[in-house]
This record gives C-alpha cells, sequence and structure tokens, in this order.
C-alpha cells in the first residue's frame, strides 16, 4: 500500500505550482503575506511548498535534472545513452567532463534556488508564528533548516562558488557570491542549528513518512563533512552514525526488497522522497512544475522493452551501466541483480552507447504509473535518498581510512561486516581499498559514486579513452565544479555580477 506523507495535502490544497523565471524570484504563499503573523497552517503551507522541491527531482521547466542521473553521468558507473550523441547533448557534455555555460543541467539551478526560497518563507513563518506552542514552532524550524541545507549542498556539490541569501531580496532579485568554503559554513550553520533543537524525532511516525528527522539531518552532516573534509568535524560525526544505528529505529532489510513500491519507508529508510502516480495530479509536457511522479525510470530503461519477467518496461534508453561496473559485484552478491538489469539483445532496441545493462533500483516497472498527466513524466518510484547503509560504511570509513578512533561504537570491521553480510557475501578485511569498494556496490545508480571519487582524490580514475562506447574525457581540478549558467551570470550586474568557475 503506497504511504502518503499528510504534508502532501497542503501541496494539493494550495496548488502549488510555477516558479519565478529569475532564480532568485520568491514569490509568498496565498494563506501568509511576506513578514504578516503566520498560523500553523500558514506555516505549513510555506513547508509544504518547500518540501515540493523534493518532486522535481527528475523534471522541471522542460528541463531533465535528476539529481541522481545528473551525479551519475560523471562518474565510472554508466554512460549518456539515449538515441545518439546529440540526444540531449547537454548530458553527453556532462559525461564526458566538458559541460560549458550555455550547454549544462540548468534545471538543478532553477529548481533547488527555488527551494531555498521557499525554506526562507517558511523560516520567515516560524520567525512570526502566532496561536503555535513554541515545541511545534522548533520543530517545524528545524524541518525548514534542514531541506535548506539540503538544497543549498547540491547547489555546492554542483557549482561550488555560489550566490547565496536567507531573506526576501527586492528587484531583480540577485544576492551576494560566496566562496565555496563560505557556502560550506552556511550549510552547517542549518544543519548543527536542527540537530542541537532537539526538535525532529529520530524516525517519523505513519503519517509523516517523507518529512524530515533527526537521523536525516545527521546524515545530511555526514555528507557535507566528509565532502569538505573537514576533518576537525569527523569524530562527531562517527559519534552520529552510532547514534543512529544503536537508537534501534532503523534496521537493514533484504536489499531486493528496498526498490519496489512494497519498500518504500521500510526500516532501512532514513529519508526519501515520496513520489506519487499520475492518478494525483501528473506532470505534463507543458507543465513540468506540477504534478508528484517521476520521470527517471522512464529516463533509464531499455527502449522498447519486452521484459520475459513481465516486472520492467520500456523507456528511453538513458544511462546504460558500463560492463566494468557489473564486473565489480562478487559471486553472489544479491545486491547486482537488485542494482544493474541485464537484458537480451532482443528484449529491447539498442541505443547509443549500449551495454545491453541498465539500472535497475529506479527502473521503470509496470503498473507503477497512471493518468492524468503524461505517462513517462509520472512514475511512483520513490527516490531514497539517505539508507542505513551508508551510516554503516560512513563509520567503516572515518575509522580505517580517517583514523577516527572507534571509542565506544562499532568497529570499521562490524560495520562492514553487516554490509557484506545483508549482501550474502563473506567477511574481508576492512581497509580503504576494500571499503572503496563495497561503497561503490552498495550505491550504484543512487547518485554517489562521482561525489565519493572527487572527496577521495581518486578522480583522476575518470580520465579514459573509450573510443568504442564513444567516451574519451580527461578529469582536471577545475572539472570538480560545473561552469555557473550563463543565462545566470547575464542576469546580474554591479557588486552582484556572478563570477565564472575557472574552466
Amino acid at each position: 500500500m503506497k504511504k502518503y506523507i499528510r504534508i502532501l495535502s497542503f501541496v494539493l490544497l494550495l496548488g502549488f505550482t510555477a516558479c519565478g523565471e529569475d532564480f532568485l524570484t520568491i514569490s509568498p504563499t496565498e494563506s501568509q503575506e511576506a513578514g504578516g503573523d503566520a498560523t500553523e497552517g500558514a506555516i505549513m503551507a510555506n513547508l509544504a511548498s518547500a518540501y515540493q522541491i523534493l518532486l522535481f527531482d527528475s523534471y522541471a521547466a522542460q528541463n531533465y535534472n535528476s539529481v541522481v542521473f545528473m551525479s551519475d553521468l560523471r562518474s565510472d558507473d554508466v554512460f549518456k545513452g539515449g538515441g545518439d550523441a546529440g540526444d540531449q547533448a547537454m548530458l553527453y557534455r556532462l559525461s564526458l567532463l566538458d559541460a560549458t555555460p550555455t550547454e549544462l543541467p540548468i534545471g538543478l539551478w532553477q529548481i533547488y534556488y527555488s527551494g531555498i526560497s521557499r525554506c526562507n518563507n517558511a523560516l520567515l513563518a516560524c520567525e512570526n508564528a502566532i496561536g503555535v506552542t513554541e515545541a511545534r514552532v522548533a520543530e517545524l524550524r528545524a524541518e525548514a533548516l534542514f531541506l535548506r541545507a539540503y538544497y543549498t549542498h547540491w547547489l555546492w556539490k554542483f557549482w561550488g562558488n555560489i550566490p547565496y541569501f536567507t531573506n526576501d531580496i527586492p528587484a531583480p532579485y540577485m544576492a551576494p557570491q560566496y566562496t565555496a568554503d563560505q557556502i560550506y559554513g552556511f550549510i552547517m550553520a542549518d544543519i548543527d542549528a536542527a540537530i542541537e533543537s532537539n526538535a525532529l524525532p529520530m524516525r517519523t511516525t505513519v503519517g509523516n513518512d517523507g518529512r524530515a528527522t533527526q537521523a536525516a539531518a545527521k546524515m545530511l552532516k555526514a555528507r557535507v563533512v566528509m565532502y569538505q573534509k573537514d576533518q576537525s568535524r569527523y569524530a562527531e560525526v562517527l559519534e552520529d552514525m552510532n547514534s543512529i544505528v544503536s537508537s534501534g529505529r532503523y534496521a537493514l532489510v533484504d536489499f531486493a526488497s528496498i526498490w519496489p513500491r512494497e519498500g518504500e519507508f521500510n526500516n532501512e529508510s532514513i529519508f526519501e522522497v515520496n513520489h506519487l502516480p499520475g492518478e494525483y495530479g501528473g506532470k505534463t509536457w507543458g507543465n513540468g512544475w506540477a504534478g508528484f511522479g517521476t520521470n527517471l525510470p522512464a529516463f533509464i530503461s531499455p527502449n522498447d522493452l519486452n521484459d520475459p519477467n513481465e516486472v520492467f518496461k520500456g523507456g528511453w534508453g538513458f544511462g546504460p551501466v558500463r560492463t566494468s561496473a557489473y564486473e565489480i559485484y562478487e559471486e553472489g552478491d544479491v545486491r547486482r541483480d537488485a542494482s544493474i538489469n541485464k537484458f537480451e539483445d532482443g528484449d529491447y532496441v539498442a541505443r547509443f552507447q549500449n551495454t545491453g545493462l541498465f539500472m535497475a533500483k529506479y527502473a521503470a516497472r509496470i503498473g507503477y504509473n497512471e493518468p492524468p498527466g503524461d505517462v513517462d513524466l509520472n512514475y511512483e518510484n520513490n527516490l531514497r535518498i539517505f539508507r542505513l547503509a551508508e551510516a554503516y560504511l560512513n563509520i567503516a570509513e572515518l575509522i580505517a581510512i580517517h583514523g577516527v578512533p572507534a571509542g565506544s561504537g562499532m568497529s570499521a570491521q562490524a560495520a562492514l561486516d553487516a554490509i557484506r553480510s545483508r549482501a550474502g557475501v563473506g567477511s574481508i578485511t576492512a581497509n580503504a581499498a576494500n571499503i572503496k569498494l563495497e561503497r561503490r556496490r552498495e550505491f550504484l545508480g543512487e547518485g554517489m559514486r562521482f561525489w565519493d571519487l572527487v572527496r577521495w582524490g581518486d578522480a583522476d580514475l575518470l580520465t579514459e579513452n573509450l573510443p568504442e562506447y564513444s567516451s574519451v574525457r580527461t578529469w582536471t581540478a577545475n572539472k570538480k565544479y560545473l561552469p555557473i549558467p550563463q543565462s545566470e551570470i547575464d542576469r546580474t550586474e554591479g557588486e552582484f555580477k556572478l563570477v565564472q568557475n575557472p574552466l
């Protein structure tokens, strides 16, 4: 049975739709004039608007912008695929580490800046709360802080040196540009405030699935701190990971069971996006800022598929998995077939960079999309953002690779063994090479690999010469950040003129 988060009812009720043309445009909701007194309903309406940004993870404003796929494209796990090199040419350039200021996934910039604006409105409403208990305001404020940090962290990882704002901005909606290190400080301030408030539960209750929790905030903190390589905070991140594991609120589950609809909000799920099928208000090609479904399954599934097992259905053929990624799994590792679909030549129509291998976790499944709305835009596959497995592997990495003392928590070996035991394979030594490979096996198709290679200093592995797959690319330090969209630079002027990242 599909679970629904109550907060979406506010979105349905108030009908949030379009975002402004300019990425910093802020539009107050109908329920609360910006700066005015805010009832609990007004706060919730603003917060619902902020959560809604999570539903645009695959398609918005006529842009394909799955943050999972956009991350994986620069990794060594998948190719671009699709019809040919010119089919979504900006994605091909992204996969070749050759994005330009005019050819890059600008949809990510648009949706996450809209998310920051909406979070700012929710936080302003919390400041002006009337008739709401302090405890309730603290909880809603912590949720908004978590979301603002989450949206900002994606902009920070993709672009680094970005504009940032926490208040309403007058026209023409421009804000100061900060360095990546300064942005890290802003993100951490929000995360710390959310965690230290102790206002969020460690895990949500039924009916609130999909909302922020203490565990989700700690998982986001781990990703941000470890990507920044802020060693001064590694010990507290390790403590955070152990607190999640030892809380007893989460548990590893059968790996293959995570990905169908029956696995949504399972005991391993710490935070996920609750996509709804088209019958609840589908996205359309004419309005990408509405609806609650996802396009990612159609995007990454093989073209004209005839699945002999009648589980999966066809899509557009983007993101074929590399043969080298398929081969990283040991015999008996249940994660391979749950992460990668292998089809025979006659089962589908081969497209560009074909390998016969396709991502399975978010693949298009029969019966997972319903009209109204355009079918390919409205699959109900939930996006799993944080899983307990990541906490275990963070523990193993922090201890075995970064030298953080285990203290009274679990050992690196115990953490690695727990993940491998669930996968159906035996124990191996908890050293750097094995832990890095285990993360790749565990999170293939979840948008983790590229960011791991960058933060480990292993991104030279992305340099390759594979003419048989039309993939020739070279990693340099400047590839860490994408170019800032030229359209956004052109909108700014004077003291707010955006400075382009080194190309």
